[in-house]
This record gives structure tokens, C-alpha cells and sequence, in this order.
């Protein structure tokens, strides 16, 4: 083998073939079939084109080596040029959110209550809505369309966790405080994080926009004003298992939703404890009883970014997470935030969620000045109305983000080059197509999941 040309032939194309049929054999593991089938096709494709190669005359070889040259010169000139530099711009609220006009309080008011007549009294532009919300079947209803006996019996006792640790969010503090180094204290708190099953954690010095300005839901008297007591905020993620989200909008991805709340619930609960028992200050924010707005603490604690469905993208695996936070005095090492604007770019050319929102709640166009801040809004109204129409929290738009895809050697490598270049950013976008489809369809579930029914 003394052509030269042939030899860079030989190793660019087992190269590329290698790394196809891994592709394929880890699609096939993820439940990914189309991935599977057309990564395992172009694998046999570039195996029959490198046979075909080897077999030319070395005069041709020669020009398919240089064109093969020419081409990744080309493709690392187009990865250093500054192509989708998204600046992330004022992304700081001005006001503060009153928790009271969320989708989720305004959904427990109870009709005749002292808190319905003031809510609608002051929003009569809200009530139609809501009514039309009431009137659904609703979240985890038997006669709604995705109900399932069994998901749905497991996420009520798993939302059972988040309210029964409701009043142990807060309380007594040790009257003598173990005196720590912002340092030491800070890094014994993330390894707790993680040790107690976070995925990632960070922290955010707590500012007044995070913070609800009323309460709306949870322990605490409805409507009552809220203050910014403590310093900081420690923000973590849980991981969504990519099997169960990848068949949204069904019953399982309900289920996974309500599974990971209890687990964040627990963590949260556990280190307030864990802070308040060293003497100084902490309350857990869990579903259901939060003070604070934890996608704007979490990417202020450097967990990642504000995508255009509204959720936090993280690096690692894009909104697939759940949140929890910890407010504290305890001093610490504040971390974030960190801008992305590599996500924000994606973001602003990907629109994969806001094509496949089955409600239409996601918008298009780019982000827009929204009390001060530049953000995607999502319309809360339609997504919680489908909500209530198909009995689950949907999740469609979480299953088909390319960021969503597990933490895996392939996918890390896509996300590494995604960071570092606009160009490649839209390569992925187009390659995510072509393995999983502009619409993939929901994956299979895990066969546990798919038990029949029916009486025998």
C-alpha cells in the first residue's frame, strides 16, 4: 500500500463507518428506530463507496483524497467563522411575577371562594378561560383521552410526596451556627446535592425578580405579600428518564413528570434541613410551594438557559430535567449566571417544539421585550388547556428537542461541536432531522410500561 491516497481512503472511510455503526447501535438502545435504520443504511452505504474507491485507478484516488482534504479544510474554516453569534442582551425582569396569575393558582380556585371573587374581580379578563378549563376533563382524569389506570394512579402517589413534605419546607433553625468558609460550605452543599441524586447544581445570589411578589398556591396565606429575606439560592436538576419522555404527550410521561417532582421535593426538603440544622436560615421551594421561580434561579445559578418553550435548557440535556431550589443566609460561592448564547442561537433556528406543540403555544418568531427582558413567551393558557383536554402534562415539546437526547459519546460530541460553532449548530439541526425527523413520532415506551389491560 504505497499510494498515499489510498491510505487516507482507507482510514477516513472506516473512520466514518465505525462511527455510523456505533451511532446505530446506540440509537437502537435509545428506542430510536429511525436513527437506527438510516445510521446502520449509510454505514453499509459508505462501506460499498470505500470498496468502490479502493478499486479505482490511483490517479482518481489521488483526486478523491485532495477533495476529501479540501473538504474538512473547508469544514474547519466555516467552524472558526462567527456565524449565529447570538448576543443574550438585557434578559433581566424588571418586575416581579405575582404568583397568583400562573396557570397553576389560577387552576385551584374554587368557585364561591373569597379568593375567586377577588382573583376574577380584579381579572375579569381571565375568568372566561379558566372557566373553559374547569369545564375539561383535567389533569390525570379517568375520561380523558391519555388516561391509563395504572400511570395515572402511580403520578397521583407520586405527587403525593411533594404534599406531604409541604409544611416541612421550612422551620426552626439551630441556635448555634457552624461558622464554614463560603468555599467549604459551598462545596459540601453541591456534593450533598448530587450525593442525594442531583443531576447538577449551582448557585445564584438571590435577587428581588426571582422571588414571587404574592403568595398563590402552597403553605402560606393566599395573596399575602412576599419579601427577599435570604442571600443566595441554591438551584439543582433532576434528570427525566429519556425513555418515559420520549412518549409524550401519553400517560408516561406523566408518570416520570410526577416522579421526578417527589425526587426533587426530597432533595430540597432534605438540605434545608441539612442548613437550617448548621444555624442558619433555608426553605426548600418544591411543586406546589414555591416562593421563588426556579427556571430564572437555575440559569442564574449557571445551570444553563431560557429556551423557547419557556423551560431551562441545560447543556447536558436540554429541558429533559426538573428543577428544585434552597433559599438560604448561609454564605456561600454564587456561580452564574453563565450566558449560552450557543443555546440561544439553536434556539432561534431550531424551532423543532413550537412545529410539534401539539396546542400551538410556542412561538415562532424571536425573542421579544417582555417587561424588560428579552425572552421567548409561551402561551400558558393554550398549553394548560390541552393539558386538561388529554388528562396528561404533555411534554412533546421536551421528547423532541435535539438538545433532549441522553448524555451518551455521540450526542456529547454533537453538543461540543454545537457550542463551539454557528455553522455547526445548523449542520446538527439539519442531521437531527434526517435521523429523527422534523416530527418524529413518540417513541415506544418501556415494555413494563405497556402491560395489557384487558380482561383475560
Amino acid at each position: 500500500m504505497d499510494n498515499w491516497s489510498t491510505v487516507i481512503l482507507i482510514t477516513a472511510g472506516l473512520f466514518a463507518v465505525a462511527g455510523l455503526a456505533v451511532f446505530a447501535l446506540q440509537s437502537r438502545r435509545e428506542g430510536e428506530r429511525r436513527a437506527a435504520r438510516r445510521s446502520a443504511g449509510l454505514a453499509v452505504l459508505g462501506l460499498a463507496l470505500l470498496a468502490l474507491a479502493l478499486v479505482l485507478p490511483p490517479a482518481v484516488q489521488t483526486v478523491l483524497a485532495l477533495l476529501l482534504g479540501v473538504g474538512v479544510a473547508l469544514a474547519a474554516l466555516l467552524v472558526s467563522l462567527p456565524i449565529g453569534h447570538v448576543a443574550a442582551g438585557h434578559d433581566t425582569p424588571q418586575d416581579r411575577v405575582d404568583e397568583r396569575e400562573t396557570m397553576f393558582a389560577r387552576a385551584r380556585l374554587k368557585p364561591g371562594s373569597p379568593e375567586y371573587a377577588a382573583y376574577y374581580t380584579h381579572h375579569p379578563e381571565h375568568q372566561a378561560i379558566d372557566e373553559r378549563i374547569r369545564a375539561l376533563p383535567g389533569l390525570l382524569s379517568p375520561s380523558s383521552p391519555k388516561a391509563h389506570p395504572l400511570h395515572f394512579a402511580a403520578a397521583e402517589a407520586s405527587f403525593l410526596i411533594p404534599g406531604a413534605l409541604r409544611e416541612w419546607v421550612d422551620g426552626p433553625v439551630a441556635a448555634d451556627a457552624l461558622t464554614l468558609t463560603p468555599d467549604a460550605a459551598t462545596t459540601y452543599l453541591k456534593g450533598l446535592t448530587r450525593y442525594y441524586g442531583a443531576r447538577t447544581a449551582g448557585i445564584a445570589a438571590l435577587q428581588p425578580y426571582h422571588v414571587y411578589s404574592h403568595v398563590g398556591r402552597g403553605s402560606g396565606e393566599y395573596g399575602a405579600p412576599l419579601t427577599v429575606d435570604d442571600r443566595y439560592a441554591l438551584a439543582f436538576t433532576v434528570e427525566m428518564a429519556h425513555a418515559l419522555v420520549g412518549a409524550a404527550p401519553d400517560a408516561p410521561t406523566v408518570l416520570e413528570t410526577a416522579k421526578e417532582y417527589a425526587v426533587a421535593a426530597q432533595i430540597a426538603v432534605q438540605l434545608a434541613a441539612f442548613i437550617r440544622a448548621l444555624g442558619y436560615t433555608a426553605r426548600a421551594h418544591i411543586d406546589g410551594n414555591y416562593r421563588v421561580i426556579a427556571p430564572l434561579v437555575a440559569r442564574d445559578a449557571g445551570l444553563g438557559e431560557i429556551g423557547r418553550m419557556g423551560l431551562l435548557m441545560t447543556p447536558q440535556l436540554g429541558p429533559r430535567v426538573r428543577l428544585g431550589v434552597v433559599t438560604t443566609d448561609m454564605p456561600l460561592v454564587v456561580d452564574g449566571p453563565t450566558p449560552r448564547p450557543d443555546i440561544l442561537d439553536f434556539c432561534r433556528v431550531c424551532k423543532k417544539c413550537a412545529e410539534n406543540c401539539p396546542s400551538r403555544a410556542i412561538p415562532f418568531d424571536d425573542r421579544q421585550e417582555i417587561d424588560g427582558a428579552l425572552r421567548w413567551q409561551i402561551d400558558s393558557g393554550r398549553c394548560f388547556h390541552y393539558w386538561n383536554v388529554i388528562g396528561t402534562d404533555c411534554g412533546r415539546c421536551m421528547s423532541v428537542c435535539p438538545y433532549a437526547h441522553p448524555d451518551t459519546l455521540p450526542h456529547n460530541v454533537v453538543r461540543w461541536a454545537s457550542r463551539h460553532s454557528g455553522f455547526a449548530r445548523r449542520v446538527v439541526l439539519r442531521l437531527d432531522d434526517l435521523f429523527y425527523g422534523r416530527q418524529p413520532p413518540p417513541r415506544p415506551a418501556p415494555t413494563w410500561t405497556t402491560v395489557d389491560l384487558a380482561d383475560k
